[in-house]
C-alpha cells in the first residue's frame, strides 16, 4: 500500500492529540530547556566570586587596614574574622565553613618599612581547584591596591616592583590542583543519585502498566511495608556500585582517603536510603515508566550542575545556592570530600547528615501518604 498524506496526517494528529493529554511530557518539552537555559545562564560561574573568607590580623596597624579594606572592597572575598582562639581559622577552613584563610603575621608592619618584604599567608580549600584560581590572584592585586595609599613620600621607594609584600599561597588538601582528587568522590555521589532515584521511580509506575497494582492493593501490606520492601533491595545494589567507586578511587586514580571508612560506609548508607525514597516518593506521582523517568531527569540535571559537582558552589547565586541546599547530592558531596581529602570526623559530618535524614523522613512521609491515597 502507497503512503498517503491524509493518513500521515490523521496520524500526526492524533500524536498531537496524545502529547497534549499527557501534560508530564508536555511540560518537561517546555521545562527541560528553560531549566538548562537559566542554570547555564545565571547560575554557572567558572569565575566564583564573594567566596568566603577568613581573615586572621595579627598585626594591626595602617597597612594591615588598608589591606583589610581593599579585601571587602575586591567582589571575590566575604571576609569574617577568623577568631582569637588559636587555629580557629584553620578549624573553619577543615569545617568548610570558608574558601579561604588570609594570614597577616606578626611584625608585619615593622617588616614592610624596612623594606623586607613581609609574607601574607593565603590558604586555600582546594577540594575545589576551579573555585580557587581567580580569587588567590585577586589577593595580590588587594594588597598592592591597598598599599598604593600608603606608600608615599619616604616609604614611596618600597612602592614599585617588585612588590613589597610575598603572597605566599597554600593549597590545602589537594595541593597540586589534580582534577581527579575533586571529581572522582563527586561521582560517588552523582552514580548513587542517578541509579537509586531511576531504579526506584519506575516501581510504582510499573505495577500500574503491569496491571499487577490491584493484586498489590488486595494484599494486607502497609504503604510503609510496600516501601520498605521495593527499596531494601537497591540499598545492596547501591552498596555494590559504592564499592567498585570507592576501590577505583584509591587503586586507579590514586586518591586520597584521610577519614575514617566506616564514617563514609554510614553516610553512604543514608544517602542511599534517602535517594531511594526519593525515588519511590516520584514513582506516586507517575502514571507510567516514562513520566517516571522524566521526573527523575528533571531532578538529576540540578543535582549534577547546583550541588558543587561540576562547577563551583560558592560562585553561584544566592537563589541558585538555596536550591543547591535543597538537593541531597549537596550534602553527601560535602560529606564524601570532606572525609575522603579532610579527613572528617563525626563532629564536621553530622550537620550535613542530619539534613540527608530529615530530608529522608520527609520522603518517606510523602511516599506513605500517597501510597495510602492510592489504596484508600
Amino acid at each position: 500500500m502507497s503512503p498517503s498524506l491524509r493518513r500521515i496526517w490523521a496520524m500526526l494528529i492524533k500524536e498531537f492529540h496524545q502529547l497534549r493529554r499527557d501534560r508530564l511530557t508536555f511540560g518537561m518539552i517546555v521545562g527541560i530547556p528553560l531549566v538548562q537555559l537559566f542554570l547555564f545562564g545565571f547560575a554557572i560561574n567558572n569565575d566564583p566570586r564573594h567566596l568566603r573568607a577568613a581573615l586572621e590580623v595579627n598585626d594591626h596597624s595602617a597597612f594591615t587596614r588598608s589591606i583589610e579594606g581593599s579585601l571587602r572592597a575586591s567582589s571575590y572575598f566575604d571576609l569574617q574574622p577568623a577568631g582569637t582562639r588559636p587555629g580557629a581559622g584553620e578549624e573553619m577552613l577543615r569545617r568548610g565553613e570558608v574558601q579561604f584563610l588570609i594570614v597577616i603575621p606578626p611584625d608585619f608592619s615593622r617588616d614592610l618599612v624596612r623594606g623586607e618584604h613581609p609574607q601574607l599567608l593565603v590558604v586555600a580549600d582546594a577540594t575545589d581547584p576551579a573555585a580557587t584560581g581567580g580569587a588567590t590572584a585577586a589577593v595580590q592585586q588587594a594588597v598592592m591596591s591597598g598599599l598604593g595609599h600608603d606608600l608615599i613620600g619616604s616609604l614611596a621607594p618600597l612602592a614599585p616592583r617588585p612588590p613589597p609584600v610575598d603572597v605566599v599561597v597554600q593549597r590545602r588538601y589537594n595541593p597540586e590542583g589534580i582534577t581527579s582528587h575533586n571529581i572522582v568522590p563527586g561521582l560517588l555521589a552523582i552514580v548513587l543519585s542517578m541509579t537509586m532515584v531511576m531504579l526506584t521511580s519506575v516501581s510504582v509506575a510499573r505495577e500500574r502498566e503491569r496491571g499487577t497494582m490491584e493484586n498489590l492493593l488486595a494484599m494486607p501490606l502497609h504503604p510503609l511495608e510496600v516501601m520498605l520492601g521495593k527499596i531494601l533491595p537497591y540499598v545492596f545494589i547501591g552498596a555494590t556500585q559504592t564499592t567498585i567507586i570507592v576501590a577505583a578511587a584509591q587503586l586507579i586514580f590514586q586518591v586520597p582517603f584521610f577519614g575514617p571508612v566506616w564514617l563514609l560506609a554510614l553516610a553512604t548508607l543514608v544517602f542511599i536510603t534517602v535517594s531511594l525514597l526519593l525515588g519511590f516518593t516520584l514513582s506516586t506521582f507517575a502514571q507510567t515508566q516514562l513520566q517516571a523517568m522524566q521526573m527523575s531527569f528533571f531532578y538529576i540535571l540540578p543535582s549534577i550542575l547546583l550541588s558543587g559537582f561540576m562547577f563551583p558552589f560558592r560562585g553561584m547565586p544566592g537563589w541558585a545556592q538555596t536550591i543547591g541546599e535543597c538537593i541531597p547530592v549537596t550534602h553527601f558531596l560535602r560529606v564524601v570530600r570532606g572525609v575522603m581529602l579532610k579527613g572528617w570526623g563525626v563532629g564536621e559530618a553530622l550537620l550535613p547528615l542530619g539534613i540527608l535524614a530529615a530530608m529522608g523522613l520527609v520522603f518517606a512521609f510523602v511516599a506513605v501518604r500517597r501510597y495510602g491515597d492510592t489504596l484508600e
